[in-house]
């Protein structure tokens, strides 16, 4: 049976590690970190997901703000209010929430936040960063699994890793940082014969969003599943991209749905803020 991952309780840890180093900043500096984040419309998912955000931020003792355009915002009226807080030094970290309104071209939205302040990680720079093996603001959610395996004492060196989903946000992003790791790693898509990949698998991570897409027999004993999935059913439960029932009982460790990775992201996020700002002048 496997233990489960609390990620409640890890992303209190991270949330408590950033908040005494924001707490030395200001003492040492007189610097606050400053987050922004813009949401257009009224996407009801945008809007739970922005009020975590804002109140991490404020747990954190960083300065928070939200900027709440309506979904008639111009393309180049919201370029403008990127270009604003770009330039503005009290704001270390940008952070436009996705989705955008079909109207409006989110990379180039993404590409328009200066690499320095994209906390979320999708910048293209950033990304080829990442690619190359150097420093740069990782996106939110695989750089907390990153932290998900360290708790548990999961070293990927040498080890076999399987990533379901090949997204710039999670699959891509998660490969790298697998491999930086010294990981052996496959990803995994539509086209892939997943039942034999995921049975290779010492960790699996299920980033697919297509709920119980991964059924339990198919995991390999011992392993360590991370379940991103976050999927609505008709009855308003959330289920993951892992059968999770039959997967508990050959895995060594599994993160549940919801409370495993979802906290990760958010509190991943303030520790990319933070070192925005101490990286600032």
């Amino acid at each position: 049976m496997a233990q489960l991952i609390d990620g409640k309780a890890v992303a209190a840890r991270v949330r408590a590690e950033v908040k005494a180093e924001v707490e030395k900043l200001k003492a040492e500096r007189g610097l606050v970190p400053g987050l922004t984040v813009v949401r257009v419309g009224e996407d009801p998912a945008s809007k739970i997901y922005v009020n975590g955000k804002k109140k991490a931020a404020e747990e954190v003792g960083f300065n928070s703000w939200e900027l709440h355009p309506d979904d008639k915002i111009t393309q180049d009226e919201l370029l403008s209010l990127v270009d604003k807080l770009n330039k503005d030094p009290a704001v270390h970290g940008v952070l436009v929430q996705l989705p955008l309104p079909k109207h409006i071209d989110a990379e180039r939205i993404i590409s328009a936040v200066r690499p320095e302040k994209d906390v979320d990680g999708f910048h293209p720079m950033n990304a080829g960063l990442l690619s190359a093996g150097k420093p740069a603001p990782r996106p939110c959610t695989p750089f907390g699994i990153m932290r998900l395996l360290r708790e548990i004492g999961c070293d990927p060196s040498g080890k076999r890793a399987v990533v379901v989903g090949r997204s710039n946000i999670v699959g891509k992003p998660m490969a790298l940082m697998l491999l930086a790791a010294d990981a052996t790693v496959t990803v995994c898509h539509r086209k892939s014969n997943l039942p034999a990949e995921v049975a290779n698998a010492d960790i699996l991570v299920a980033a697919a969003g297509v709920p119980e897409l991964i059924q339990g027999e198919w995991i390999k004993p011992g392993a360590v599943v991370i379940d991103v999935g976050m999927n609505r059913m008709p009855d308003g439960k959330l289920k993951g991209d892992v059968e999770f029932d039959k997967a508990k009982e050959r895995a060594s460790f599994i993160t549940p749905v919801p409370g495993g990775v979802g906290p990760m992201t958010i509190a991943m996020l303030m520790r990319n803020t933070l070192e925005a700002a101490k990286a600032s002048r």
